[in-house]
């Protein structure tokens, strides 16, 4: 499946991350598309002992993304070594092959971001100038119904009062180059969540701004990122006293069918309201930067609910106005649009859970750095559909299984067939370092494997690794 965070063709999606499996992964749905990549990156869209292979190398090749706030993420995979053991599960990367395996969401995913400059005016421009080329036609009502009543729970009410905790991100590097996104408000302090690929130009020194939809609009600064699990924490300079953080839900108890309201600037144009349902939950989604040098992976929640370019790292509320997820990628069917080449929503759009957002956005304000759940052992990322395999070799000449780690206390080694993940079925490298991040370090786990043509189960404690490098 492909997604896109800013309107990027993303390649396909690794089976699993680079670094090593140092947590363990849920089960993944079945029938899902490997190759999956984050929806809203900028313009253009973690181990036990140091891990070479880190950053996550790109998933394997995928569809083109669709595009939800930041600029052309997608997930590819490349040639090369195993996840090191530091991050979620270390894989490795397989051989080019024609064709695609069946596996999770592990496809190429579209991360939709915006380029800065670019279509957003641009767009503007042309649709203004196309309604205004035949003249104008005033419809005209000499009676009024009446005043119009819009109850709790409407989506009118809903969106009218999360608008105005929302913001649209532009982010440009020193050098100019950079994208549209959006975010929104966590807490009074000024802090604004959104996606990596939504401010990733922005972090070494480049130029940030936040503006909310009645025009105001703040310069910022990131105060931290995590590209794998591919979300960011800005906060305003001169923050105002009257913010309104949003509510936030619990993702958990999301179900398939529940209603859901995206807010985000697709393509350009701010304060976008669209609705759909939630179709899917732990969507194994991987994900890489458009140049396939950088992976993010999450088990996500697949929404209809119309998501472009533009809206990645916008807010994905449930019918009473919580948020239950962070708007990243999408899966497109091409990447035309507007005459950009940018992809858009065909209905296949993925959120970040909001329950495993919270706590990244957390550890994120708290120390500047991301911390990851790890099992301590290089996977393999080839797309299958029998589950995450422990590789015979690490990553740069590492050992697959990390010498005193979970997995290694576990009895787990090469060669091993990981196939759940507690109750969350496995089906591949990809799925499995997306379920190891849903969860925090030192959780205990049940580890279902194949060895030798025989299942077994072992009983895991998940390890931790601080920071993407």
């Amino acid at each position: 499946m492909s997604t896109e965070n800013e309107g990027t063709a993303v390649p396909p999606a690794p089976s699993a991350p680079p670094p090593p499996a140092d947590a363990p992964a849920a089960s993944a749905p079945q029938g899902t598309h490997p190759g999956a990549a984050p929806a809203d990156q900028g313009a253009g869209e973690s181990s036990s002992a140091p891990d070479p292979s880190w950053p996550p190398p790109p998933p394997p090749s995928t569809p083109a993304y669709g595009g939800d706030g930041a600029a052309g993420h997608g997930a590819a995979g490349q040639g090369g070594g195993g996840w090191g053991a530091g991050w979620g599960a270390a894989h490795q990367q397989p051989a080019p092959k024609n064709g695609r395996g069946r596996g999770g969401l592990v496809a190429a995913v579209l991360v939709a971001a915006l380029v800065a400059g670019g279509l957003g005016g641009g767009l503007g421009y042309t649709l203004a100038e196309e309604n205004d080329s035949g003249g104008s036609t005033t419809v005209s009502s000499t009676t009024s119904g009446g005043n119009v009543k819009r109850d709790p729970g409407t989506v009118a009410a809903v969106a009218a009062a999360a608008l105005p905790s929302t913001v649209t991100i532009e982010a440009a590097s020193s050098s100019g180059e950079g994208g549209t996104g959006t975010g929104f408000v966590f807490d009074k302090q000024g802090h604004i969540v959104t996606n990596n690929h939504v401010v990733a130009d922005a972090v070494d020194g480049g130029n940030l701004t936040a503006t909310f939809p009645n025009g105001k609009k703040y310069d910022a600064e990131v105060v931290g990122n995590a590209q794998g699990y591919d979300v960011a924490v800005i906060k305003l300079k001169n923050a105002p006293s009257d913010l309104k953080p949003l509510t936030l839900g619990n993702s958990d108890d999301v179900a398939v069918g529940d209603s859901t309201i995206a807010i985000g600037a697709p393509f350009g144009l701010s304060n976008t309201v669209t609705t759909g349902i939630i179709s899917a939950k732990n969507r194994p989604v991987a994900s890489s930067d458009g140049s396939g040098s950088k992976a993010s992976y999450m088990s996500a929640l697949q929404t209809d609910a119309s998501i472009n370019p533009g809206n990645s790292g916008g807010p994905l509320l449930d019918a009473q106005g919580n948020v239950i997820g962070i708007n990243s990628a999408i899966q497109s069917t091409s990447n035309g649009g507007f005459g950009t080449g940018q992809a858009g929503s065909i209905g296949l759009g993925f959120a970040i859970p909001i329950n495993q957002a919270k706590y990244v956005a957390q550890e994120l304000i708290e120390t500047g750095k991301p911390v990851y759940a790890k099992i301590g052992a290089s996977v393999s990322l080839e797309d299958t559909t029998n589950g995450a395999q422990i590789t015979e070799q690490g990553v740069g000449g590492a050992e697959p299984v990390d010498p005193g780690g979970p997995a290694d206390k576990a009895g787990l080694k090469p060669g091993d067939v990981i196939t759940k993940l507690d109750d969350r079925v496995i089906d591949s490298g990809p799925t499995l370092i997306g379920e190891i991040w849903t969860h925090k370090p030192g959780d205990e786990v049940t580890i279902t494997y194949e060895r030798g043509g025989k299942e077994h189960t072992t009983e895991l404690t998940l390890g931790s690794r601080v920071g993407d490098s």
